[in-house]
């Protein structure tokens, strides 16, 4: 299998909350994170769907790692882990 990924992953475990107007805020846990997304494992809550985007505030052990938080898009799923794509360009 050809690797498409651009970006060099790298393995972490860091909070994660995503916010949508209609669901409210998901928590999970990068799994690895680089220049273009996030893998995010979710536990005990729905996952949202492909194509959703979400405001994601990436928080350590005490406080935000970003003060604002940044626009993802969902971009695959599979069971409890979705795939997050930074979304660049004007808000």
């Amino acid at each position: 299998m050809n690797e498409r990924r651009v970006f060099e992953r790298t393995s972490t475990s860091v909070r994660v909350e995503m916010s949508h107007p209609s669901f409210g805020t998901i928590i999970g846990f990068a799994r690895d994170i680089s220049d273009g997304g996030a893998q995010v494992q979710i536990e005990n809550q729905v996952c949202p769907p492909v194509g959703t985007e979400v405001s994601v505030k990436f928080k350590k052990a005490v406080g935000a790692i970003n003060a604002e938080p940044v626009r993802m898009r969902v971009v695959h799923q599979l069971r409890n882990t979705i795939g997050l794509m930074f979304v660049r360009g004007a808000v």
